[in-house]
């Protein structure tokens, strides 16, 4: 069955985990120094919050899949939708190894389809590989779909 997902930034992420804690009457499933996810059943969603990437607001959307199956039908579904589709693959990213792929809608709002493969103690291997800093998930182009270009979020997942 796929879970909806939401991920938003927050400027404080203490002050943040305890309103939606209140919100949703459950503490995080998972909670680091920047991120904080929620994967509640009633409604069946997967909410994450992080200090990570641009400015507060909702980052992208998106579905996660328990398993492959129902990630290649959201894949099938997106590339009839005619948008252009960016296929990351195997990849890690908010403390977790997933499978994913990226579309953008008309107005320009990211949705992410993944599955969760296993977790990982950092937000992405790639950004722990390069301590330069940055962000596993940066703004990136991704293809152009009815004039609209394809974007990967800011943060991912």
């Amino acid at each position: 069955m796929k879970r909806f997902h939401v991920h938003v930034h927050v400027e404080d992420l203490a002050q943040s985990v305890a309103f939606y804690s209140k919100l949703f009457g459950a503490e995080p499933t998972r909670l680091e120094s920047d991120y904080a996810k929620w994967m509640l059943d009633d409604p069946r969603i997967n909410f994450a919050i992080s200090t990570r990437g641009g400015k507060p607001g909702v980052d992208h959307l998106g579905f996660q899949t328990d398993n492959a199956e129902e990630l290649a039908e959201l894949k099938a579904r997106a590339q009839a939708a005619d948008m252009a589709l960016f296929d990351e693959g195997q990849t890690t990213c908010c403390y977790a190894q997933s499978e994913k792929h990226w579309v953008t809608d008309p107005q320009g709002v990211a949705w992410e389809h993944f599955r969760t493969l296993a977790t990982i103690p950092v937000f992405s291997e790639k950004a722990a590989q390069s301590e330069a800093g940055g962000v596993c998930c940066a703004p990136t182009t991704r293809g152009k779909p009815v004039g609209t270009a394809v974007k990967r979020s800011s943060s991912c997942c």
